[in-house]
Order: structure tokens, then C-alpha cells, then sequence
């Protein structure tokens, strides 16, 4: 062998090895950003070409299976799709026979029937209403809480309340603004009083939208007091004396409200004698300890409010309750209309069913 050829050889293996280095090491670096854990073919006549394409293949191979394996843990792991329940008119018709159901079941109550009370319930829960604040009404249902339950004016709305907590249990899907104000309607038509077209969608709230206290008439008041109530909740004269036939059922109580006895002599039948009583009987401040209210002189069984006497007295409410004691029907129009548009104050109308049902038909 000649010097220089002994010189080439170990340079010839020099360089073959630093050739090997350096392919190894861009192989390597190639195969790990790939997810590949291939080993590469030894250097130095190697294609780089095809080394390209198993690694691009390499590439596409660990993104499909990492695709397959974070789908396959997301559908065993995803959330069930839970279907709402959106009641129908034949569920609230359901809601409304209970209610018919319980109405009934009064033994010992007065008069022998829930309806009056059920009533009262309904107005009382709508009558917070003030369209100068937009606050109050059914909507938020706040009679639930304190001190709104504990206000003098719904004293006795417990024995309501308490009737209607045994129907939410059974419907809980319906809210108490809802259940309360079906009762209402239930309870005018179950005694013989008119259809009251009705609309469900109110929410509950909570205790912040309760209503201060104030906000429900005085009994003891005069013209001036009752127009102030109920012009705040949008009504006008005429709705203000329809409304107050509902006085035709029920009674008042003197461990609740003070006063004490029935308007009419058939308390659980809707009827307008209400207002027939009102011009045909002589009515007498009543002597006794208890506040102001009349009697009738004839039997002196019977009572009137202050706020019931001066629908005879002022010039404009003595109008329309005139007219109701000569007309029942014409009264049950007005009265049916007004009802229906208390039961909605303070409800978003969008929030509302939108058109208005009769119930009671199924």
C-alpha cells in the first residue's frame, strides 16, 4: 500500500462517519415531531425523499389515532341531552281539576267551600302592581315570603297558600305565579261566575322583588284611597266597580281582617246580588267594637265595607254599579275582562302565553 493510499482510507471512514451523524440525527429529529417511534435505516446512500413521505405518512397516521381516541372517550364521556318539559294545555287542565277537586273539599270551612279564599288569593298576589315602577303582580309570586305573607291585607291567605303547596308538589313543574292565579280562575268559574280567558307563564322569584306593604286597599278608605290603589295598577272607573263584585263571595273574618260577616246571603255563588243588595237594602253603620263597617238594617246579617258603600256614593262608580245591578250578564263581561287583565300585571307580555285559553273544558 502507498503512503497516500494509507492516508485516504482512515479519511474515507472519517468523513462516512460524520456523514452518518448527521442524517441519524435529522432522521431522528424528523420521526419524534412525526410521533413515530420507527428506527431509521443506516446512512449514507439513503433516500432522503422517501424519508420525507414516512415521515409525512407517520404524521397522519398519530393524528388519526389520536382523533379516534379523543372521540371515542368524548362520546363515552359526554353530558345526556335532557329534554325540557314544556306543558300543554291539557297538562294545566289537569292542574285545574285538582284544584276543582279541592275546592270541594272544605268540610267545616266557611261557607263549605275554598273558592272565595282561592279567589282572594289570586287578587291579592296581582294587586301589588305599580305601573309607575314597573314592580309587583303575579309574576315573582312574592306572597311567599316575608314580610309580604305577614302584611294585614293577606292575613288568612296562609289557609290558601297551604292548599295550593299540596298541588305544587304534585305539579312542580308549574310555578306558584301560575298555580296561584289558575286557582283564582278556577274559583270564579267553579261558582257559577264567567269565563275567564287566562294565560300561563309566569317565573318565581325570590325574596328581593316582594312588594312593600301599602300596596292592597284599605277597607276602611273612601274614593280618593281606591282610585289611588287602582289607577297605580292601570284601571280606569269602570274596572275599579266590575272588580269589586267579586265581593259578592266570601266574608270577612275579625281575627284577620277585623271585620266580620258576609256581603250576600249566598257567599260561595257568583252572582251580581252584590250589587243589587247595594241599592235595594238600607244599610247602617253597625254597633259594635270592631271597625267601622254597615250592616243591613232588615236582617242585620249582612256587611258592607266602606269601600263597598261608596260605589253608591260617588257620582262615577254609582254609574257603573247601577248598571251592574240591573245587568248580570253585562256585568260578567267587564267583570271577566278586568279579572283576566289583573292576573297579568307585571308579567312580560313576551313571557306570556300568546294567546289568551279558557279552562275548565277538558
Amino acid at each position: 500500500m502507498s503512503v497516500a493510499s494509507a492516508f485516504r482510507a482512515p479519511l474515507r471512514r472519517a468523513l462516512g462517519a460524520a456523514s452518518t451523524r448527521r442524517v441519524s440525527a435529522h432522521v431522528r429529529a424528523s420521526t419524534f415531531r412525526g410521533f413515530s417511534t420507527e428506527t431509521p435505516p443506516p446512512p449514507p446512500k439513503q433516500n432522503f425523499g422517501l424519508y420525507a413521505g414516512l415521515g409525512a405518512g407517520a404524521v397522519a397516521v398519530g393524528g388519526v389515532a389520536y382523533y379516534l381516541l379523543n372521540s371515542s372517550s368524548d362520546s363515552t364521556t359526554a353530558t345526556p341531552q335532557v329534554t325540557k318539559f314544556v306543558p300543554t294545555k291539557t297538562d294545566y287542565e289537569k292542574v285545574y281539576k285538582r284544584i276543582s277537586d279541592i275546592i270541594d273539599e272544605a268540610d267545616g270551612y266557611d261557607d263549605g267551600s275554598f273558592a272565595p279564599v282561592l279567589l282572594r288569593l289570586a287578587w291579592h298576589s296581582s294587586g301589588t302592581y305599580s305601573k309607575d315602577t314597573n314592580t309587583g303582580g303575579s309574576n315573582y309570586a312574592t306572597m311567599r315570603f316575608e314580610p309580604e305573607s305577614l302584611h294585614s291585607a293577606n292575613a288568612g291567605l296562609h289557609v290558601a297558600r297551604n292548599l295550593m303547596e299540596k298541588l305544587k308538589s304534585e305539579f312542580q313543574w308549574i310555578s306558584y305565579g301560575d298555580l296561584w292565579t289558575l286557582a283564582g280562575v278556577c274559583a270564579v268559574q267553579e261558582m257559577g261566575g264567567p269565563k275567564i280567558p287566562w294565560k300561563p307563564g309566569r317565573t318565581d322569584g325570590f325574596v328581593h322583588h316582594a312588594t312593600p306593604d301599602g300596596r292592597l286597599p284599605d277597607a276602611a278608605q273612601g274614593a280618593p284611597h281606591i282610585r289611588d290603589i287602582f289607577y297605580r295598577m292601570g284601571f280606569n272607573d269602570q274596572e275599579i266597580v266590575a272588580l269589586s263584585g267579586a265581593h259578592a263571595v266570601g266574608r270577612c273574618h275579625s281575627d284577620r281582617s277585623g271585620f266580620d260577616g258576609p256581603w250576600t246571603f249566598s257567599p260561595v255563588s257568583f252572582s251580581n246580588e252584590y250589587f243589587k243588595l247595594l241599592f235595594n237594602e238600607t244599610w247602617v253603620w253597625k254597633k259594635w267594637n270592631g271597625p267601622k263597617q254597615l250592616e243591613d238594617k232588615k236582617t242585620r246579617s249582612l256587611m258592607m265595607l266602606p269601600t263597598d258603600y261608596v260605589l253608591t256614593q260617588d257620582k262615577s262608580f254609582k254609574k257603573w254599579a247601577k248598571a251592574y245591578a240591573d245587568d248580570e250578564e253585562l256585568w260578567f263581561k267587564d267583570f271577566s275582562a278586568a279579572f283576566s287583565k289583573l292576573l297579568e300585571l307585571g308579567v312580560p307580555v313576551d313571557q306570556l302565553q300568546p294567546e289568551p285559553w279558557i279552562m275548565g273544558n277538558a
